[in-house]
């Protein structure tokens, strides 16, 4: 991967450069699912916060839990949600919009005062399409793209994973640029485009 395509994967669609990884261990909950998937959910977090040497935490001391998974069948659903309105300002117009342009997925992240991730929404409308993509790669997707602020075009026309024989895993190069970003010396956020150098400084070579 060189300095152009770490730029690109981390550079918005209106130009602006912006990186971000979590600043505090994770403490995800999935909420719509059944204890098997909800194992499967929490098996990919491990997975991956290990990857990046980062950590996982029982208990957010200020939120109590930090990275909320929404899996349902309609997004009107999320209207019904006790309290969810307050965690996510303006959520029935982002819902209307969500229905209008027929999505199946959104993300929503929250900051530190210093630019870190410091809390994320991911929201799952099990349509037809997600519905057939296998529990453990839907999982491992949706951690991966929720351990850093991609793009909003980074994955748009290649997916972060991989085939490799019967199993479906992260793909190399991605899985180097994760470990990279987590490099304690690395600051939480950046704005610079110049940071893509600093990420490629760090990238080793896939295993």
């Amino acid at each position: 991967m060189t300095p152009q395509e770490i730029e690109v994967l981390f550079t918005r669609e209106s130009g602006e450069f912006l990186f971000a990884r979590w600043g505090r261990p994770i403490v995800p909950i999935v909420f719509g699912v059944e204890d098997e998937t909800l194992a499967t959910v929490k098996g990919a977090f491990e997975a991956v916060v290990t990857l990046a040497g980062h950590k996982m935490a029982e208990t957010d001391p200020e939120l109590g839990a930090n990275c909320m998974v929404f899996f349902f069948r309609d997004w009107q659903e999320l209207l019904e949600v006790p309290d969810l309105d307050r965690l996510v300002p303006d959520l029935a117009p982002l819902v209307k919009r969500l229905i209008a342009a027929k999505a199946n997925q959104y993300r929503i992240f929250r900051f530190e005062e210093d630019g870190a991730i410091r809390a994320a929404f991911v929201f799952l409308c099990m349509d037809k399409d997600l519905s057939e993509i296998p529990a453990e790669t839907l999982a491992l997707s949706q951690v991966v793209q929720t351990m850093l602020l991609w793009s909003d075009t980074a994955f748009r026309t290649a997916s972060p994973l991989a085939i490799a024989g019967d199993a479906t895993i992260l793909r190399p190069d991605i899985a180097a640029l994760i470990r990279a970003a987590y490099d304690p010396v690395l600051p939480g956020a950046a704005q610079d485009s110049s940071h893509a150098l600093r990420l490629f400084a760090r990238l080793e070579p896939p295993q």
